[in-house]
């Protein structure tokens, strides 16, 4: 598990503790030659939180579909995968992105909700960091990161 994948299912769990809501992330452990839908999944009986999340950490100002996202052995885009996977289940999708900006700067994270990305898929645009502001921005604590609202 990648450490932002981490940060995000800590983030979630800690979101949840300290409004009292009922619900849990987790990542499930990735067996060598299975396929894994998504990095985070979050479980709740409200289902506001029944949530589903790829996790993106990139050094660079763009997240790029072409470079950032893989294509399986039958040539299905991993956006499709995901939106069909979300589609099964009912959950409701996010890119959680965090833009590692290098030595000395501080990075940046945000939470994209699924459509936002099919539309960007969509018209063959990445998402950049001014288009990633637009949703919900992840602050920083020393525990890590934290959001204020979902």
């Amino acid at each position: 598990m990648s450490d932002f994948e981490r940060e995000i299912v800590h983030c979630l769990n800690r979101y949840f503790k300290t409004h009292h809501i009922q619900g849990f992330a987790y990542r499930l452990k990735q067996h060598k030659f299975t396929s894994q839908y998504v990095d985070v999944l979050v479980d709740s009986l409200n289902p506001s939180y029944y949530l589903s999340i790829e996790c993106k950490s990139i050094m660079d100002k763009k997240l790029y579909f072409s470079q950032h996202f893989h294509a399986d052995k039958n040539n299905v885009h991993q956006v499709d995968t995901i939106s069909d996977f979300l589609s099964k289940t009912g959950r409701t999708g996010y890119l959680a992105i965090e833009f590692r900006h290098g030595p000395g700067k501080a990075n940046e994270a945000f939470l994209i909700p699924w459509a936002t990305v099919i539309e960007h898929f969509r018209n063959n645009r990445g998402i950049t960091v001014e288009d990633a502001k637009d949703c919900i921005a992840l602050g920083r604590t020393r525990d890590g990161y934290c959001v204020e609202q979902l």
